[in-house]
């Protein structure tokens, strides 16, 4: 003990002379910072965005292999379908010439592509003439030579959009994502406008200066700024991840922040009023504090990259990389513009708007099983609700309706009957037969309503030399014919998933090495890894920060009281939509738990730190645990309003809802952890108080008997 004390003493002094050195150049750390923004300014406008979450599937699935097919041997990345509305025929094939000229169009597949406009519909097979039209107009299929979502196809649309006019209608996958990037470009710099009031606001009620918050929200934005910056080494991120980031880093290291002006108040008592020496000890404490807090956050979204869905990577890669700059940022930059604008501080100082809690507290500890009652009354239904609330897939139903792209697609189903389209690849030395049997087989599937391959327009009336050479090219390589199906059903539905079992069940009979892929087949995939990934990165998350636990507090007993508590928080966050009848974006039910779960333990550790010191100095279970209660939950209760404030706002005003229902959630998931945290654990606490100290170190106090060796106290109820 002696030696431990020894070595942490030295660890210390080590830590306050480093305090030291960076309060002697604060003023050269303030420089440096700023002049680290340009760099970062730079990274951050050369970052590319992946507004395609499909994208992030495994690259070794079937419908991923398919997709580069696509692209390695027709020349296709992604493909939208064009409606016209009141155009006549000639005019429609004009502005199928223009379509074909725009950068990144490979082809554009309308009935003309087989005969001539001039040449009699009655002599058009009727499945390829019903593909393309309706009572109200016309359809023609866009090719372009990159992905869903890259840059040139997404250009490209944009493009269409102005040469064809208010009378049509673009849609698919690709319309999708242009939507989706022009929606999140205009809204993600007013997230990030509407995080930064509601925290100073938060900030200016809970604070006892005005300037403070400010010079809060400069450290935290150049951090946030350099995060961001250096994500242009990754190549590119998600548009969630932009998104969230700014948002998130904000609300989960504005705690280090206050940490460090806390402590400095306090030092600059114990230093009788020497300002310098004061920040020096700040910072070292701060520094010890925040790094043993910061890693069971770190940890919570590290765990997010065991995802074979790889956003979750990409999340988890960037706030964990956020939360370690944002650490480095409190012990340098923050206190050089704490002295810096120590004066400013004095002058614009104010009463605390946060009324005492201290009564509170003495409530808690006196009725502590009436709030053990309500956690044991709240927790099954709370599991119920987690385990049942409804998750949905359809990516398109997470942005406004009145966007262009929803707007195509729900026309393209009510004048075509088209929901979704698949493609099919087969091996291009099947044999005509076995394409037509297989044809009728695919035809006859459940939802089906057409199939369309080169083989189902030769016929009787069309012989194979008549097939113009471009409409062969655009449907068989030397390797691969393409067959396009439509389905009636709604992509991520439970029919449409089904239909695709259906589907592959067919064409593998005819060709072991089919494949079938689009947006039906690439969701049923998605719906499928995510559910096994759901369950990897919560076990993971829970594991890694039990592990952390135990070791801070070398316990077996506080890890599952401390785990369990924030899981509790979880699940009624969780469950609650299950109960109001809202469905969650696929995401939110992965990511959701985890960050919930590594960013507000750090409230429990907090009065867990506590309860041991007062234990160890030997107070009561009572006492220990009420002066506990006393000295954390403000503290607590300005976190988890400041996270609160910072993503809120945002959730209130996103129209893109995998952004809106995520910020909502974490909103929701701070004050619930806030409340479980200040009732629930103090009372668990109370309960296994005997279990606690008796499995811990560090709880009970020492003394030492007549011959000098250290004995532990019995414990003090």
């Amino acid at each position: 003990m002696v030696i431990k004390s020894q070595k942490t003493r030295k660890e210390v002094r080590e830590m306050v002379k480093v305090g030291k050195k960076i309060v002697k150049y604060r003023v050269a750390i303030l420089l440096a910072s700023v002049l680290l923004l340009i760099p970062s300014v730079f990274g951050y406008l050369g970052t590319r965005i992946n507004y395609d979450v499909l994208t992030y599937l495994p690259e070794n699935i079937e419908t991923m292999q398919g997709q580069d097919i696509m692209v390695d041997d027709f020349g296709t990345g992604a493909f939208s379908m064009l409606i016209v509305d009141g155009m006549d025929s000639k005019d429609v094939a004009k502005l199928k010439e223009q379509v074909e000229q725009v950068d990144h169009v490979t082809k554009v597949l309308w009935y003309d592509s087989l005969m001539d406009i001039s040449v009699p519909e009655s002599m058009l097979p009727d499945k390829f003439y019903n593909v393309f039209n309706s009572e109200t107009g016309t359809m023609m299929a866009v090719f372009f030579d990159e992905s869903t979502s890259a840059d040139g196809t997404m250009n490209a649309i944009t493009e269409i959009r102005k040469i064809a006019g208010k009378q049509c209608f673009i849609s698919g996958m690709s319309a999708i994502v242009t939507d989706t990037r022009d929606l999140a470009e205009k809204e993600t710099p007013l997230y990030v406008l509407i995080a930064v009031i509601l925290s100073c606001i938060v900030l200016g009620v809970t604070m006892d200066s005005i300037v403070v918050p400010v010079l809060f929200l400069l450290s935290i934005g150049m951090a946030i700024v350099y995060n961001l910056g250096s994500n242009y080494f990754f190549g590119e991120i998600s548009y969630i991840t932009k998104a969230l980031a700014a948002v998130l880093q904000l609300g989960v290291t504005m705690d280090y922040s206050i940490f460090l002006m806390h402590s400095y108040q306090e030092q600059q008592q114990k230093c009788g009023g020497d300002k310098k020496e004061a920040m020096a000890h700040a910072i070292a404490q701060t520094f010890s504090s925040v790094v043993g807090s910061s890693v069971t956050t770190v940890a919570g979204f590290i765990a997010l990259c065991f995802m074979s869905f790889t956003l979750g990577k990409d999340i988890g890669i960037v706030m964990a990389k956020g939360v370690i700059i944002g650490v480095i940022a409190c012990v340098t930059i923050l206190p050089s513009l704490i002295l810096t604008f120590d004066k400013l501080i004095e002058k614009t100082s104010h009463k605390p708007l946060v009324p005492n809690i201290n009564r509170l507290s003495d409530k808690v500890t006196k009725h502590y099983l009436v709030y053990v009652a309500i956690f044991l009354v709240l927790l099954f239904p709370a599991i119920y609700g987690n385990n049942h609330t409804s998750v949905y897939y359809n990516l398109d139903e997470t942005l406004p309706k009145d966007l262009p792209s929803i707007i195509a697609n729900d026309k393209l189903k009510e004048d075509y009957d088209m929901n979704s389209t698949h493609i099919l690849l087969v091996d291009s030395t099947l044999s005509s037969t076995d394409v037509n049997k297989m044809l009728k087989e695919i035809e006859n599937v459940d939802g089906v309503k057409w199939a369309l391959g080169l083989d189902s327009i030769v016929g009787p009336g069309i012989p194979s030399d008549m097939i113009p050479e471009k409409l062969t090219s655009m449907l068989k390589t030397d390797k691969y014919q393409m067959i396009m199906i439509n389905s009636i059903y709604k992509t991520a539905s439970d029919e449409v998933n089904a239909q695709v079992d259906d589907l592959n069940t067919i064409i593998k009979k005819y060709d072991s090495n089919a494949l079938l892929v689009g947006e039906a087949p690439l969701t049923k995939d998605l719906i499928d890894i995510t559910d096994i990934d759901f369950k990897m990165v919560s076990a993971v998350s829970i594991g890694v920060i039990f592990v952390i636990i135990m070791l801070l507090f070398k316990s077996i007993s506080l890890p599952i009281i401390l785990v369990g508590v924030i899981e509790f928080a979880i699940f009624v966050n969780m469950g609650i939509p299950y109960y109001t009848g809202t469905s969650l974006p696929f995401v939110a039910s992965i990511v959701i738990g985890t960050i919930q779960l590594g960013a507000t333990v750090d409230y429990a550790i907090l009065m867990t730190t506590r309860y041991r010191t007062e234990r160890y100095n030997g107070a009561s279970k009572k006492d220990a645990i009420t002066i506990a209660h006393k000295a954390s939950a403000q503290s607590i209760i300005v976190s988890a309003l400041s996270f609160f404030a910072a993503t809120f706002g945002v959730g209130m005003y996103s129209n893109i809802d995998m952004i809106s229902s995520l910020c909502v959630l974490m909103a929701r998931g701070a004050i619930i952890s806030m409340i479980v945290v200040v009732f629930i654990l103090p009372s668990m606490f109370m309960v296994f108080d005997k279990v606690i100290v008796k499995t811990s170190k560090g709880f009970l106090p020492k003394k030492s008997d007549d011959n000098g060796n250290s004995q532990g106290n019995k414990v003090q109820a």
